[in-house]
């Protein structure tokens, strides 16, 4: 079935069924979850859609919008409404501490690294409380885009110890593996996570629109020591990413 046939207002529109714009944008995402518009394909303009359905330009570019804000479909300068192509979602443990890498290629998938920063700096007030640091000392910092079957997964922000990492020009790949190499593995940590909706800068990166739902999970970890070893604040793609615990009754 073409687009036009799927979109023709006697087989799904109904006067007394809530607002239009609902209406059309609970279509076209049966539209695209039925295949009629399959990942990458492009959508007819507005001028089009509310010909066939025989509604207003204001109507349809209502429930567009909102298709745009849930990161169903994406609007490319000069060129229209195209349908998102996502990421197959990965599951990810809460109960076992391991790297981005690691958990990556555990499901076959290659990984890569866009480098945002990388080098030694002045830590925040922040990082010297959790960190455990002098007031005058120097701390580790790495913030990269990190990508999984070539594509953008998440926003990896890190920040650890000179006595942890004292060139961070020597992570090139898996943090962890370099702190094992280094003799700091971490052997526990800490999460928190947050539900978020992306901002302007963090969408762009992850290659969503802006306002999307995204997840926020602070990491603290810890040498067997018990030394504090990183400090780790990243944004995960909500499309791409469900974090899973297995619950045991306590006795």
């Amino acid at each position: 079935m073409s687009i036009t046939e799927f979109l023709q207002p006697d087989g799904w529109f109904d006067q007394g069924a809530g607002p239009r714009y609902v209406q059309l944008r609970r279509r076209l995402e049966e539209a695209i979850s039925s295949g009629v518009l399959p990942p990458n394909s492009s959508l007819p303009p507005e001028r089009e859609i509310a010909d066939i359905t025989d509604l207003s330009r204001v109507t349809v570019r209502k429930a567009m919008q909102e298709l745009v804000q849930q990161g169903t479909i994406e609007q490319r300068q000069g060129s229209g409404s195209f349908v998102r192509e996502n990421p197959a979602r990965v599951e990810q443990s809460l109960s076992q501490l391991t790297s981005f890498t690691e958990d990556m290629q555990r499901r076959g998938l290659d990984t890569t690294s866009k480098w945002l920063e990388r080098g030694i700096f002045l830590p925040t007030d922040e990082e010297i409380g959790v960190l455990h640091l002098e007031p005058d000392a120097s701390v580790a910092r790495i913030y990269r885009l990190r990508e999984a079957g070539a594509q953008p997964m998440a926003l990896e922000r890190a920040a650890l110890p000179l006595t942890i990492l004292p060139n961070p020009l020597e992570v090139t790949t898996s943090l962890y593996a370099t702190l094992d190499r280094l003799g700091h593995r971490p052997v526990r940590a800490i999460q928190k996570i947050s539900a978020i909706n992306l901002e302007p800068t963090e969408a762009r990166l992850l290659n969503v629109a802006e306002g999307t739902a995204g997840l926020r999970i602070q990491r603290l970890s810890y040498l067997e020591d018990g030394r504090v070893a990183e400090l780790t604040r990243s944004i995960y793609r909500g499309d791409a990413y469900d974090f899973v615990a297995e619950l045991r009754l306590s006795n």
